[in-house]
């Protein structure tokens, strides 16, 4: 992180997570003396929320992080992390949804499917139909139980932590920011044992959750439910060293396993390398970028090669193609997409090195291989799409979901009204009108936009989605119930102090019978007071 005066003057450089207190000292020093020599202005800013700029539309994914699969007997499904959706999603290869956990608004809280609360939810694995989460923004390890329909906290407080060594049991065990999770069979010699690998990018380390009772390195035993951290010093950096605690990380971000080797490949983004534990000692060694000297952590580009000659940037995703013993890599920064092989030669893909959504990349953060190692599927953050990638015919496509309208726990405000149209069928125009009580207001810098959702195939409207201050029309056809037509209000509030983005749901309850008009025009106004 860089500090910069009011001219753009750098001030200080702070790298890594967990420097609050220093945050705090230099943004007070910095503030009483530029307040001193009159260079500090207390005009107000707007704020405008990353989120807010995707279109209105709520059939979209939002800056999805990571993608995980499994195989189930209903075939192979997709597990989503759609982070800036605070949820889940589990959906067939072909993108039909089957189940929608937590959403939209950030929280903590287990629960039901509906209840529960995710904040930027990013690695995903599987294990006997329970999804891993590593719920990136709560610090914090979720449990998905397929079966029962419920979400519970497996280990992390929900705060971020400090503790460099761990520990504790499950949920008494303090985290900082897991990015990814991934699941290592580890051969006991009278057993095969499940341990949770956890990649924590806050304090530059990899911890594992023990699953059951387990003997592990130098004949230690871990309880169930224990969370420790097994390699990294804590300190950011890029050593490698046969002693695991000795070794330094950089914000790994990304975690795979090759159980035929018994190796975790882990992309460690803040060294922009691919480094390896060997799982019998706890051995880390790099495969591929970064540099030599350990202590260099801006050695990153965009080259082809061979171990160190081969160049990264900042990457976060990484998985293993045991069919092809490869590894694919989401090289992030570069908006590509590269395979390492075991002897570090490192080749692009696909991707042109700069953001696009023209089936190039803007910024992949997650991928997965499946099963017969022929599909690639990536999640391709900033363009808020899945792409699926042939790898045997080289070809690119986008997987199209239709996501669930919000839930209603999932909006700020709701207005239902009702209107009246023909049997036969017409033509329904629509538009909105906000009018607040109160010092709220619109910002007029930032876009205000609404949704809709269909309630029927046969209905159609000149729109899906569109500015606040343009209308719409819905062409309804013969029928004789009543209809639901939801639309989204998505905008932004803002008083003296702060702005802040709303979501308001309002409902036409759309009746139709002889008696009813064949063209009706509907002007609502939305009354906002608070």
């Amino acid at each position: 992180m860089d500090i910069l005066g009011p001219r753009g003057q750098p001030l200080v450089i702070i790298l890594g997570e967990g420097h609050r207190e220093e945050l705090f000292l230099y943004t007070k020093v910095a503030l009483d003396y530029f307040i001193s020599i009159n260079e500090i202005s207390n005009h107000a800013l707007p704020i405008a929320p990353a989120i807010h700029l995707l279109p209105a539309s709520t059939n979209l994914l939002r800056f999805p992080g990571k993608i995980e699969i499994y195989s189930s007997e209903m075939g192979e499904k997709l597990i989503i992390s759609d982070t800036g959706n605070n949820r889940i999603l589990v959906t067939d290869i072909h993108g039909n949804i089957e189940h929608v956990i937590g959403g939209y608004n950030p929280g903590y809280k287990d629960g039901n499917f509906k209840e529960t609360k995710f904040n930027a939810p990013q690695g995903t694995c599987v294990l006997n139909e329970m999804i891993y989460v590593a719920d990136n923004e709560n610090h914090a390890i979720r449990k998905i139980d397929l079966r029962k329909q419920t979400v519970t906290t497996v280990a992390g407080t929900g705060k971020q932590g400090h503790d460099y060594k761990g520990g504790k049991f499950g949920t008494d065990q303090t985290l900082s920011s897991p990015w990814d999770v991934t699941i290592y069979h580890y051969n006991s010699g009278k057993a095969t044992v499940p341990i949770l690998l956890i990649a924590i990018a806050g304090t530059h380390q990899i911890w594992a959750l023990f699953l059951e009772d387990t003997i592990w390195w130098k004949n230690k035993l871990y309880k169930a439910g224990t969370c420790v951290a097994i390699v990294g010093n804590g300190q950011e950096g890029n050593r490698n060293n046969s002693y695991p605690h000795a070794a330094s990380l950089a914000q790994p971000s990304g975690l795979t396993i090759s159980q035929e080797y018994n190796v975790a490949f882990f992309a460690d983004s803040e060294s922009s390398s691919i480094r390896q534990i060997h799982l019998e000692d706890g051995k880390v060694s790099t495969l591929c970028g970064a540099d030599k000297n350990p202590q260099n952590l801006h050695d990153f580009g965009d080259i082809d090669g061979t171990r160190h000659t081969a160049k990264l940037q900042h990457p976060l995703g990484i998985t293993w193609n045991s069919a092809q013993q490869k590894i694919y890599i989401a090289d992030t920064y570069n908006h590509k997409i590269k395979k390492v092989d075991l002897a570090g030669n490192c080749k692009t893909l696909y991707g042109v090195g700069k953001p696009s959504d023209m089936f190039s990349f803007d910024e992949p953060s997650g991928l997965v291989i499946n099963s017969s190692g022929e599909t690639l599927f990536v999640a391709d953050t900033n363009n808020h799409s899945i792409r699926k990638i042939d790898l045997k015919n080289k070809t690119i496509s986008s997987i199209s979901f239709v996501l669930l309208i919000e839930d209603d726990d999932n909006v700020n405000e709701e207005y239902t009204f009702d209107t009246l149209i023909n049997a036969n069928g017409g033509k329904l125009t629509i538009s909105f009108e906000i009018i607040f009580e109160g010092d709220l207001k619109l910002n007029s810098e930032a876009p205000q936009k609404w949704s809709l959702s269909l309630p029927k195939d046969t209905w159609m409207a000149k729109s899906l989605s569109g500015s606040l201050t343009t209308p719409t029309s819905i062409h309804i056809p013969k029928g004789s119930e009543c209809n639901d037509l939801r639309f989204i209000l998505d905008i932004i509030t803002c008083n003296i102090n702060e702005c802040t983005p709303k979501k308001i749901l309002v409902v036409f309850k759309v009746q139709q019978n002889v008696d009813g008009p064949r063209t009706v025009t509907e002007h609502k106004k939305i009354i906002i007071k608070k």
